[in-house]
């Protein structure tokens, strides 16, 4: 079990260091519908890093952004989405799925032979691409065009993203933040080893035992990514090939929409500077924390700002514990 003392592993900015060396996060998320995910993911990131940029393949959503931060509600840095790739390169971590699209199986009928096609093109030709396939809200194509071209990047993928990602592409420089619903749709994607993840989680009646069976089984597949899987009986479940823990406590406030975004947008500050594994538990640990303490104070009648500002709250104070 995820313990209160394991926060204090978590880095620490240095009394002399400069802007930027305490971590740099890229949200690529939003779609023309859905706009709001991403404020989640980057509000609370930009409590913990010290730069956090936005992008956005819908350009709707650039421009929402960007008037959303004139008026104050918002600190960070909205960039364009040609310039994509490069903020990829720069920045430590990049969160990518917040409110994007998902497109449905028959839209896009052959993805292996897109993304080799891809392959053959020049940066430009991707660039145009991609911007192309922005225009057309395509999370597929985008998504996995960009985790096969950065494969040693620090990538976590929720939402949208996840549930468009071929798994083939995960590896263990990757932080997945599935819940049961995307869970299931991840291992139906799974060639020739469903069977056995299924015949494995068999073994027990017991719902968590399965699903970290399952868990494991499918991080020793993909190259060792993190897995944090949400709400197992009550539970968060992180597994990779080396750790495995579970994180309790959590209300049904939880339910409300953005919640998951601020997961995965703590989950992002977090691995900047800190393992899969310590990144992963410990966001779900903090999100749980700071909900049960808005639980005690009005019940389940918070939303999700309540929450982010929650997690300041809960971060400050256990750190000032450790000190």
């Amino acid at each position: 079990m995820f313990q209160q003392e394991q926060i204090g592993e978590l880095w620490r900015p240095r009394k002399d260091s400069h802007k930027g060396q305490n971590g740099r996060v890229l949200v690529i998320g939003g779609s023309e519908l859905f706009h709001t995910s991403i404020f989640w993911s980057a509000d609370v990131a930009s409590r913990v890093v010290d730069l956090v940029h936005f992008v956005s393949p819908a350009n709707e959503n650039n421009a929402v952004v960007r008037t959303r931060i004139k008026e104050g509600f918002w600190s960070g840095i909205v960039v364009d989405w040609g310039e994509v790739e490069a903020y990829i390169r720069e920045d430590d971590v990049v969160l990518i799925g917040p409110g994007m699209s998902r497109v449905e199986d028959s839209e896009i009928t052959n993805d292996k032979t897109q993304i080799t096609k891809q392959d053959q093109r020049s940066n430009n030709q991707m660039k145009t691409l991609l911007v192309n396939a922005g225009m057309r809200d395509d999370t597929r194509t985008i998504v996995n065009t960009l985790l096969k071209k950065y494969p040693e990047k620090r990538w976590v993928v929720d939402g949208g993203a996840l549930q468009e990602v071929d798994p083939g592409l995960l590896n263990g420089n990757m932080i997945i933040t599935p819940h049961l619903g995307e869970w299931e749709r991840l291992l139906g994607k799974m060639p020739n080893s469903k069977a056995q993840i299924s015949k494995q989680g068999q073994s027990s009646n017991d719902k968590m035992r399965n699903e970290v069976c399952k868990a494991e089984k499918f991080s020793k597949s993909y190259g060792g990514v993190t897995v944090l899987l949400k709400n197992v009986d009550g539970k968060d479940v992180v597994v990779n090939n080396e750790e495995r823990w579970e994180i309790g406590g959590g209300n049904e406030g939880l339910t409300k929409g953005g919640t998951g975004d601020v997961l995965a947008g703590l989950v992002g500050a977090f691995y900047c500077k800190n393992p899969g594994w310590l990144a992963a538990g410990a966001a779900s640990f903090v999100v749980k924390k700071a909900a049960d303490e808005l639980y005690r104070e009005r019940g389940v009648y918070y939303n999700t700002s309540d929450l982010v500002n929650g997690v300041g709250r809960v971060m400050g104070e256990m750190m000032r514990n450790e000190d």
